[in-house]
């Protein structure tokens, strides 16, 4: 695995994930590369679409670390020189932030991690992989608490809003979908399983995850062997 140590203490401007977007937090962090998606077995993107289902229940094999790299560059990886992504987004804004909740994944420290779209790294915000208590915000959803790992697709509003003004949230919600529905097809594709998790506590989320005021938790994603 490659890791690259970079556990800082202190306040400062960083850029996140959507291009040129800047916020101050506090920096206490590690930064893991990922590898290249990794599709070991194609599948034809009729039979993928033809076979996604949502599945709730989990065999308890760890995913590996290429599994959780591909689904993430599903979600949102950079797919042109201009940083173009693989779900489409109004004026080209990116408000989306993607989080992984990692509790049982090969070669990759238990923790909540913040992709980065641009490097392809993961970033881990938190040593402890807080499923039960992401499965009690939830509305008590055993496939949030069961699951290996739990993608979280988040969004800073005010990114769109500035230029969308009203019709901004709606865009925001298309393009969560649009991600969502390309994490569900590298799911099938890679012989996976997931469930789009809308009902859920906002406030509980975000304190559970620690995510920052102007992020807004929209679609939980937990991946894992169907069982």
């Amino acid at each position: 695995m490659s890791f690259r140590n970079c556990t800082i203490t202190l306040l400062v401007a960083t850029v996140l994930i959507a291009g040129g977007h800047s916020m101050a937090q506090t920096v206490h962090t590690d930064i893991i590369e990922l590898p290249s998606p990794s599709w070991t077995a194609p599948m034809p993107l009729d039979r993928a679409l033809e076979a996604r289902r949502s599945i709730r229940s989990y065999a308890r094999t760890p995913l590996t670390r290429a599994e959780i790299a591909t689904l993430l560059w599903a979600a949102q990886g950079v797919t042109g020189p201009g940083g173009e992504r693989t779900a489409p987004s109004a004026g080209g804004l990116y408000p989306l932030e993607v989080f992984l909740v990692a509790g049982r994944v090969d070669d990759l420290p238990e923790g909540v991690y913040r992709y980065d779209p641009a490097s392809h790294d993961l970033i881990r915000t938190a040593e402890k992989a807080p499923r039960a208590a992401l499965a009690h915000a939830a509305l008590g959803q055993d496939c949030v608490r069961t699951a290996p790992a739990v993608i979280v697709l988040a969004a800073v509003p005010s990114r769109t809003t500035s230029k969308y003004r009203s019709r901004s949230l709606r865009y925001v919600h298309i393009e969560s979908g649009a991600a969502a529905e390309n994490v569900y097809l590298a799911a099938t594709s890679l012989g996976l399983g997931t469930v789009l998790v809308g009902a859920f506590e906002d406030a509980d989320v975000k304190n559970v995850l620690n995510l920052e005021k102007e992020v807004e938790p929209l679609i939980l994603l937990p991946v894992g062997r169907p069982r």
